[in-house]
């Protein structure tokens, strides 16, 4: 039970306190909600997105897709899903498809869905394919503070 060393200093450095859950192995955020006995509308999934100016995070709940047209609006700039090798190099201490929704400890601005904004706690990766992290919902706001809140999802 482990989790990015970035995101953990990003963490601790923030005075935010936080559990970690294990759970079986799992390679989507809808399964991994279901392996730690979750409800998906609590678990944040990261989606890389690239732009002629770089990249953003996306973070709807799991049990959401992410409407891309929409996240254009918003953002204001033509989308793409980022490759797995992008990603890599972005997210370069965790797993690939185990990108945590906290932007700010890798330097990528962040969008999140509005769906989020009243979660009374959130669960999002910790870099590994095995590890929840656990924050309470104001937790999970402060780190989002930098963050642009949109509607740009929809139920999966």
């Amino acid at each position: 039970m482990t989790i990015a060393a970035r995101l953990r200093n990003y963490l601790d450095g923030q005075g935010t306190s936080y559990d970690l859950i294990p759970h079986p192995r799992t390679t989507t955020s809808s399964r991994t909600a279901q392996a730690a006995h979750v409800p998906g509308r609590l678990v944040a999934k990261s989606v890389v997105v690239h732009h002629e100016l770089g990249y953003t995070l996306a973070v709807v709940p799991s049990s959401h897709r992410v409407a891309l047209d929409a996240l254009q609006d918003v953002v204001g700039k033509r989308l793409g899903l980022a490759s797995e090798n992008e990603i890599a190099k972005l997210f370069d201490d965790c797993d690939l498809g185990a990108v945590p929704p906290i932007g700010a400890a890798y330097g990528v601005p962040v969008v999140v869905d509005e769906s989020l904004a009243n979660a009374p706690e959130v669960y999002f990766e910790g870099g590994d394919h095995a590890t929840l992290v656990h924050v309470a919902g104001d937790a999970f706001r402060k780190l989002m503070k930098e963050a642009r809140s949109a509607s740009f999802s929809h139920p999966a």
